[in-house]
């Protein structure tokens, strides 16, 4: 399966990092439900997907909202994480996107605009052999508003020194895709892991 990128001459690429870059979605939510099942919460996977952008802490808090619950927000994410962590050597690439990191890297910057926060975005392109190829990394700990909101990709074409309009940027949900719409950028749907199995 190949990517379809839009015609123009683009000046920077902007990479989401899980789901777009490396394969780490399925990994995500088998940590989720580990974690918030010690709380006796349910993720349907449907949902996940959906919600697939949302910072880790505004999905508890629906959660709590949408389940009766009162799970501690903080220590939820926090385990959540964790076992993140632990599934982190299983993590591979999606190599539908490195073609492109490949074939366009030191020709022009990248970046990644990710709503995870920079300890896990490193981690998962540290273990990948791949966090060299990025020059910024805009993570949620970088900005206040996460996707759709276009924070992230405003911030990491200012930090690349590249006009908004001259960048084109790789995402795995719609919310990013809104997002980098809001941005006035061009974008690339990246289908989801079973999407790419179907078609492969």
């Amino acid at each position: 399966m190949k990517l379809q990128i839009p015609n123009g001459a683009f000046r920077a690429y902007l990479f989401d990092c899980d789901g777009t870059v490396v394969d780490s979605m399925p990994l995500h939510y088998v940590a989720w439900k580990r974690a918030l099942g010690e709380w006796g919460c349910t993720y349907e996977e449907t949902l996940f997907y959906e919600w697939g952008g949302r910072p880790i802490r505004e999905i508890i808090g629906l959660l709590n909202e949408q389940q009766g619950l009162n799970m501690p927000v903080e220590e939820v994410a926090v385990r959540k994480e964790e076992y993140y962590f632990e599934l982190l050597p299983q993590l591979k690439a999606v190599p539908e996107v490195v073609e492109h990191i490949d074939a366009m890297h030191g020709k022009i910057p990248f970046a990644i605009a990710s709503g995870s926060r920079r300890d896990s975005v490193e981690s998962s392109l540290k273990i990948t052999g791949l966090i060299d190829k990025f020059d910024v990394l805009v993570c949620a700990d970088d900005y206040r508003q996460g996707k759709p909101a276009p924070d992230c990709f405003l911030l990491a074409a200012e930090r690349l020194g590249v006009d908004p309009k001259d960048c084109l940027v790789f995402e795995d949900t719609d919310l990013g895709i809104e997002a980098a719409t809001a941005a006035g950028m061009a974008s690339v749907k990246v289908p989801l892991p079973l999407e790419r199995q179907l078609v492969s």
